[in-house]
This record gives C-alpha cells, sequence and structure tokens, in this order.
C-alpha cells in the first residue's frame, strides 16, 4: 500500500497551523503521517503540534524554509510526499486533486495558483518572470515555478536533498532539477487562500536575491543557455568597437581586445558549468 507523508514547514504558525491540520487529518487513512517542522517559532507553535495528531521536528533556531522542508523529507517514511504550507493558503481539500493527477504517471505535480492568489503585485510580477526564465530554460511550460503546493515522488525528490537551498527558493532548485532529470513534471491549478497575519518573506529583501535566483536556475539546468548569450554580446560588442577603431583610428585597441578576450573566457567558464551540471545528474 502506498503511504503518504505530508510535510509542513511552520515558523510563528500558531494561529493558522492547528486549522490545517485539522483539515488534513479529516482525509482519514490517505494520509500515512503528518510531519511538521517547527522552525525556531517564539509562539506556541509546538503545541499545537502535539494537539493535532501530528509529528513534530524541532528546529532549535531559525533555519530557514528550505532547510525545514529538508528535515521533513529525511523525516517522512512515505513512498509519495506531499508538501505545503503551514500559514493556511493551501487547502487540504486539494490534495485528493492532486494525487490523482500524480497517479497519472507524473513525478511531481505543482500547484498552480491563479493571478488572484499571488500576495502582491510585486510578487506577481516576480512569479511572471521567473516562469519565463524557466519554461525558456527546460522547453516546457512552467506555470508556477516557485510554489510551495506539491505532491513528488519520495525517492527521487530525496535524490536532491544536498542541492536544495536553506531558504525560500527551494521550489525553483527542485522543479529545476526534476526536469534537468528527465522526471515528469505537470502542475495543476489551485486557488490560494488569503493568510492570517504577516508573511515571512520580505519582498525587498528576498527580491534583492532574485538576480542570484537567475543565474541559479541556469546553471542548475544549462548553463551555457546564460553564459552563451552573455559571451556573444561582448563578441558582437567587441567586433563593432574593433570595425569603428579599424575605420576611423586604423589599429587595433587595447578595449577590443579586452571584449573579445572576457568574452572568450565567459564562454569558457560556460563550458565548464555545463560539465559540471551533467556530473551532478549524472546517475
Amino acid at each position: 500500500m502506498t503511504r503518504i507523508s505530508v510535510i509542513l514547514p511552520a515558523k510563528n504558525e500558531e494561529a493558522n497551523l492547528g486549522e490545517v491540520l485539522q483539515e488534513i487529518n479529516q482525509l482519514g487513512d490517505l494520509i500515512h503521517e503528518i510531519i511538521v517542522v517547527n522552525d525556531g517559532s517564539s509562539d506556541g507553535t509546538a503545541e499545537v503540534v502535539k494537539n493535532n495528531d501530528a509529528t513534530l521536528v524541532n528546529h532549535v533556531y531559525s533555519k530557514g524554509n528550505g532547510s525545514a522542508i529538508k528535515s521533513g523529507a529525511r523525516k517522512a517514511t512515505g513512498d509519495i510526499l506531499i508538501f505545503m504550507d503551514g500559514d493556511g493558503q493551501h487547502n487540504p481539500a486539494d490534495i485528493p486533486r492532486l494525487l490523482a493527477k500524480y497517479h497519472e504517471g507524473y513525478d511531481m505535480v505543482v500547484g498552480n495558483r491563479d493571478s488572484k492568489s499571488q500576495a502582491s503585485l510585486g510578487r506577481l510580477a516576480a512569479n511572471k518572470i521567473y516562469n519565463r526564465l524557466a519554461t525558456w530554460m527546460v522547453g516546457f511550460r512552467v506555470r508556477d515555478l516557485t510554489s510551495g503546493f506539491r505532491v513528488v515522488n519520495a525517492e527521487k525528490f530525496k535524490e536532491y536533498l544536498y542541492l536544495l537551498p536553506n531558504g525560500f527558493s527551494y521550489p525553483t532548485t527542485i522543479t529545476m532539477a526534476f526536469f534537468r532529470a528527465g522526471y515528469s513534471v505537470c502542475y495543476e491549478p489551485i486557488v490560494a487562500r488569503k493568510r492570517k497575519g504577516e508573511s515571512h518573506i520580505n519582498l525587498l529583501k528576498d527580491g534583492a536575491k532574485f538576480l542570484l535566483i537567475i543565474f541559479k536556475v541556469g546553471t542548475l539546468y544549462s548553463p551555457l543557455k546564460i553564459f552563451t548569450p552573455i559571451s556573444l554580446v561582448l563578441f558582437l560588442m567587441g567586433s563593432i568597437y574593433y570595425a569603428y577603431t579599424f575605420a576611423f583610428l586604423g589599429r587595433f585597441t587595447n578595449m577590443s581586445a579586452l571584449l573579445f578576450s572576457t568574452s572568450l573566457m565567459i564562454f569558457l567558464l560556460g563550458l565548464i558549468s555545463e560539465q559540471i551540471s551533467n556530473l551532478i545528474y549524472k546517475k
């Protein structure tokens, strides 16, 4: 019999977590275990878990959402892992529908939030950019790269625990890892509910990591798709500048040499990164 583990990272979610756990427990024998990772909460989150028939994993201090996900996955004994937020935004009633999609033969099913489910216009715009970048990288329509509501094969997910960051970009990393490894990923529409209380995501602070995440997505999947365009732009700049200085000054300048050499180094760096990426997915 297939065992299903539900994993919820939670930090200071005393006001929301109890209701979420009760809704999951209403699914009955469908769920083998519920694991809540208390990520250094300063409120009564741990007590809520103990009172609602769930397994508690405690972090003595806050390590981040991704770290909580990894702790929960290591503790889980199920064949299928379901990841949800502990703030009540993800509706447990959607679990059977995502599981039905998973059993069609997919390795991971991601809850695809509609535009009304985004917390703000800023996050909606950022997610659209993430999705477009990922779609270009993988050649497959990525509808919600950053969604934290997903059903996934436990064995295949655990293959890439070492790749996952400790912060909020774990969904991006695992999605790209699955595509790169040739596993099947699909998206199922969901409507995220409004959370009670304040979000733990700081738009300015976490938004500053935007460029880093873009490069991480690229280097995880196909580094040459990132490095080659940059190299080409520098090569074209060098060629145009060389043509200009040769026509008007009759010589090859140091600036042209710098642009050409930088272009070559970036391209070679991309080749090396591509080989490293292949080694990661060698198995």
